[in-house]
């Protein structure tokens, strides 16, 4: 073969070796803006922008480019606070989203590489998560107080009339099929309170009296909540049928409940948690707000 084949078969297969690596390899990634000194590039927001559309997120470039400055941020307050995400507390939260999908880790992967997305870029949004809650959970928790007395407040405007009674109750279960709801029903009629509910059971076969103890309306289900209201003391239910039977519950004390705890507990978990968003949503405003970013 002369020298001039030669150089074509080698310039062929230069031209050759980097079309095969311009299809492999990204193109050079170029710095669009930067925080704090941190770059972050077009790459980057070309991967979270494709994990956007398939996740049917309609943020576009902007919102893509705006969530990574964010994380930046949020990720720079971690380290600043010490707070670090090892890479098992990601695998676990990666696994988790796997699980949340009904499929294995390894197709969650694959769906993401078929959408255009590394698994990567995945996985740093979800850094970023881990870390930011160790942020919330270490500077903003320890500042949100809820009021007692906004919670006293709160309770009393949310309970209605049948819910404010506090009761000592007795359950009076007649067991079997529901058939036996008239046998139920001549046990009320001649009941007489509490005391002799055990003796009056006798004259029947197949009746348990059962001490519920100490009940707050609020723990019981509305409809019985309403009845009980309506009973004095010594009173006792309609029969109803349960799973084991057929069951009625005897008042044995009722009196006005003052304390509202079993719906202040509830309430002071709810304003708790809009309490401590709001909280960690002005935190993070404020360091955005006082980030160095760079836009290129």
């Amino acid at each position: 073969m002369t020298p001039a084949p030669l150089r074509r078969v080698g310039r062929a297969l230069l031209l050759s070796l980097a079309l095969a690596i311009t299809s492999i390899v990204p193109a050079f990634a170029a710095t669009i803006v930067t925080v704090n000194g941190q770059p972050i590039t077009d790459v980057q927001v070309d991967q979270r922008l494709r994990l956007f559309r398939m996740e049917g997120n309609n943020g576009g470039r902007k919102g893509a480019l705006e969530q990574l400055v964010t994380e930046a941020v949020q990720m720079q307050e971690a380290k600043r606070l010490g707070i670090d995400v090892s890479n098992a507390e990601v695998d676990q939260a990666y696994l988790q989203i796997a699980r949340n999908l009904k499929v294995s880790q390894d197709r969650l992967t694959d769906m993401l590489r078929q959408g255009g997305v590394s698994s990567e870029t995945l996985q740093d949004r979800l850094r970023a998560a881990i870390a930011w809650n160790g942020v919330t959970q270490q500077a903003v928790v320890p500042q949100v107080q809820i009021s007692d007395l906004e919670l006293d407040q709160k309770a009393a405007s949310q309970i209605a009339d049948f819910q404010k009674f506090d009761y000592i109750l007795k359950e009076v279960i007649f067991i079997g099929s529901g058939g036996r709801s008239g046998q139920a029903n001549r046990y009320r009629s001649s009941f007489a309170g509490c005391d002799s509910a055990v003796d009056l059971s006798l004259a029947y076969q197949d009746v348990a009296v059962v001490d519920v103890g100490r009940r707050h309306a609020t723990q019981m289900p509305e409809a019985i909540a309403k009845e009980l209201a309506g009973l004095n003391i010594g009173g006792i239910t309609k029969p109803r049928v349960v799973d084991n039977g057929v069951s009625m519950l005897a008042v044995c004390q009722k009196e006005q409940a003052q304390d509202l705890t079993f719906l202040k507990n509830d309430l002071e978990a709810e304003a708790g948690g809009d309490a401590m968003k709001q909280q960690a949503d002005e935190y993070l405003k404020k360091l955005r707000a006082e980030a160095k970013v760079i836009y290129n």
